[in-house]
């Protein structure tokens, strides 16, 4: 599998050049600044295609040692990104607001998770049918509140190996936290940005829609690429599957079918092949 591909006429196109106003500018991002244009810094892109590339291929080496990859983004241009990105390469992520301690208290936050559990299975089950709609109104508001904050984490099962953000300024108690617990942090850094404490920086628009898409698609595809290379490590025969999947393939029909990007792409695939993998075949078995 060879990581997934990129251009400088993509980065463009997508606006990652483009900084913040001279004024508002961190005077620690310096050396990723190529200069400025009408009072906007533009951002060295030459410096950003090579970070670029090293932040994929420690994406894929942790999605190949099955770690898991937490995608991190909570204001409004990157909500939707980060969560279909996590989704489709059946990663975690937190898209609307970073509740303190995420990390560092997750003993806390497991008990959270263990109740948003217990709030599906009470409305979606059949015992809530004895409850009053006044009962029902409150479990389900509690439930979108948690879901809010935790449904993209409630799968993880603890740590994450590594972490993807978008907006290191908004994004900075998660970024502590990350520190605290020697967790590599990938970010994309804007002109305001500080870069110190940050594993792999990407100097980038991080306010641009397109900018925002495009990081969040190439690191789901270096998270699928990872999954398929670990699977292939770990012995499993492609060519002797029942229904063999191609991640390219797979990739081609998510960006085509938005609906099917709502869930994990990779997880159906790998599960088979360990299922296969394990079952003796006809000839064995004889």
């Amino acid at each position: 599998m060879a990581l997934p591909d990129f251009s400088m006429r993509q980065l463009l196109e997508a606006g990652a050049h483009f900084g913040h106003q001279t004024h508002r500018w961190n005077p620690k991002m310096e050396r990723f600044i190529f200069g400025s244009r009408s009072n906007i810094h533009i951002i060295d892109l030459s410096q950003s295609i090579p970070l670029l590339h090293q932040a994929l291929v420690k994406v894929r080496e942790a999605a190949a040692s099955g770690g898991r990859v937490l995608f991190v983004g909570t204001k409004r241009q990157a909500s939707d990104p980060i969560a279909v990105a996590a989704r489709r390469c059946a990663q975690y992520y937190v898209n609307h607001r970073w509740l303190g301690g995420t990390l560092t208290n997750w003993r806390t936050v497991s008990q959270s998770i263990a109740r948003l559990r217990e709030l599906e299975g009470l409305i979606e089950g059949d015992t809530g049918a004895g409850r009053t709609k006044k009962e029902l109104l409150q479990l389900t508001r509690e439930r979108d509140k948690l879901e809010l904050s935790l449904g993209g984490i409630q799968d993880m099962g603890g740590i994450p190996d590594l972490m993807f953000v978008i907006d290191t300024n908004k994004e900075a108690i998660a970024i502590q936290e990350a520190r605290k617990l020697n967790i590599p942090v990938i970010a994309i850094l804007d002109t305001n940005c500080d870069p110190d404490g940050i594993t792999y920086p990407i100097p980038g628009n991080d306010d641009a829609a397109r900018a925002i898409q495009l990081y969040c698609d190439l690191m789901a595809d270096a998270v699928l690429d990872g999954l398929a290379a670990g699977q292939a490590a770990s012995g499993v025969d492609l060519g002797a599957l029942e229904t063999p999947v191609e991640p390219a393939l797979a990739r081609s029909e998510a960006a085509a079918d938005p609906q099917a990007e709502q869930t994990p792409a990779a997880e159906p695939a790998i599960e088979r092949a360990a299922e296969e993998a394990s079952s003796p075949t006809p000839e064995q078995a004889g």
